[in-house]
């Protein structure tokens, strides 16, 4: 009886659970920590717009270094914006939990947040005008403006479509995935292959918006239609 028991303790599934692997414990722990910090801000009650505004202020930081830097000092200055990039971050997270956590969730909020993603995203790109301006690099002056403009449309077609025909997440190149392209960019001071995949793809973006928006509209406005046409 008990020479069956190893065998058959082998066919048993673990009932704890499938085995913990070091990067989901530390997601746990990242979670946990990210938990007590909204915890504690909320109990402070802290205004969820000041950290809003606080993620600004630190993209502004990031967008000082890349204006200041030069051939000289680029990657090290370049370096230092990527981690004040991925500091902002923080903001990024804990605004919204802390706005639920202390229960201030608002219309007012939501439309804070989206005017200064905007600002954050422009002040990032205006660094880098400034940057290659003083290298007198007039092609990737032009390039970054492109940039510029074609996230803001990103942003912008996704907001106006929304107030047609109710949803367009469509498309790939949003604001995360542009903030992971300029911390790589600036981390490894490549920011001009970063510029541009994000001018190509946030243009593909905006005009996948387009196309989607326009066939949305055009079944709406025949449904529209329709009745009248019978009568």
């Amino acid at each position: 009886m008990t020479s069956a028991t190893p065998g058959a303790s082998r066919n048993v599934p673990n009932r704890n659970g499938p085995s913990r692997t070091w990067t989901s414990v530390f997601g746990r722990a990242c979670g946990v920590l990210l938990d007590a910090i909204v915890r504690r801000l909320a109990l402070a009650r802290v205004n969820p717009n000041v950290l809003t505004f606080l993620g600004l202020v630190v993209n502004i930081i990031a967008a000082f270094l890349f204006g200041y830097a030069n051939g000289d000092n680029q990657a090290r200055l370049f370096r230092y914006a990527g981690l004040v990039i991925i500091g902002s971050g923080f903001f990024d997270l804990v605004d919204g939990a802390v706005a639920r956590a202390s229960n201030r969730v608002t219309r007012f909020g939501g439309f804070f947040d989206s005017v200064v993603d905007r600002y954050s995203d422009a002040s990032q790109f205006l660094g880098l005008l400034v940057f290659y301006a003083r290298g007198d690099r007039f092609f990737y002056v032009v390039l970054t403006a492109i940039v510029m403009i074609s996230a803001i449309m990103v942003s912008y077609t996704r907001a106006r479509a929304e107030s047609l025909i109710g949803s367009c997440r469509v498309g790939f190149m949003e604001r995360p995935e542009r903030l992971v392209l300029v911390i790589i960019g600036a981390l490894f001071n490549r920011m001009a292959p970063v510029l541009w995949i994000i001018a190509v793809l946030s243009t593909i973006t905006v005009i996948h918006r387009i196309r989607y928006t326009w066939t949305r509209t055009e079944l709406v406005d025949r449904a529209a239609a329709s009745p009248g046409q019978a009568a």
